[in-house]
């Protein structure tokens, strides 16, 4: 008999081969979708303040690429999480929505590097970057569309270098302000690939894996508001 299926019966399905999906059990498809649909509603409200708090047009383009990056990437995991727990007849469609669900992360994270691209001044290589990560992002696409599901250690080391290759751009900024809480948020997501790829070994592992994406993303968050689109000392921020 299966030791884990004896232990977390209800909580965790047994550890699957590389080249098969993990199946979650009923309660780990619950938390999957509670986990990022808690966040839609606030994601959205947060990238509205933004958008109210912008000055110029530059960034009132850039709170839209963010908010719809950062709404999009819990909508969309919702959204799978809940076809793929209802799936009985939507297979199709589960396969679908789970490639949409896969690109939408290359275009968050392309997202949440456009504030610190567009609205800080930076080294010399910031202009490029501003077009590459989107590039990357494309190429991120084509490579869920040709080989979605299949070597899936290469897609976490292509999601992992997109996140890290633009950071050394943003190292260039000569306003320093917001750095730490890149750092800090950038550890939770670190941290979080270990639950991420820990299904079948950690009851509720991918759940955990969404509390850590939500978790680097509030931070993240944080820092875009408070560094890029609050006032300094001395200025008045009025809603339009």
């Amino acid at each position: 008999m299966d030791f884990k299926k004896t232990k977390y019966g209800r909580f965790m399905n047994s550890r699957v081969p590389s080249d098969k999906r993990y199946q979650p059990t009923e309660y780990e498809h619950a938390a999957n979708c509670a986990t990022h649909a808690l966040w839609i509603i606030p994601s959205i409200l947060g990238s509205s303040i933004l958008y109210f708090l912008s000055d110029d047009q530059w960034e009132t383009i850039t709170a839209w690429i963010y908010g719809f990056g950062l709404s999009g990437l819990f909508t969309m995991s919702t959204v799978f999480h809940t076809v793929s727990w209802k799936k009985s007849h939507l297979r199709t469609v589960e396969q679908r929505v789970h490639m949409c669900d896969r690109i939408a992360i290359y275009f968050f994270i392309a997202a949440s590097y456009a504030p610190w691209l567009n609205l800080r001044e930076l080294g010399p290589w910031a202009w490029h970057m501003r077009w590459m990560v989107w590039i990357m992002a494309c190429v991120g696409t084509v490579y869920v569309f040709l080989f979605h599901e299949r070597y899936k250690i290469i897609e976490l080391i292509f999601y992992t270098a997109m996140a890290a290759v633009p950071a050394f751009v943003i190292l260039s900024m000569h306003d320093r302000d917001g750095l730490f809480e890149l750092a800090v948020g950038g550890a939770f997501y670190s941290l979080g690939t270990v639950f991420f790829k820990s299904d079948g070994l950690i009851p509720f592992a991918h759940a955990i894996w969404h509390l850590f994406v939500a978790m680097g993303a509030g931070t993240h968050y944080y820092a875009i508001w408070r560094y890029l689109y609050t006032p300094g000392p001395g200025q008045v921020k009025t809603f339009r």
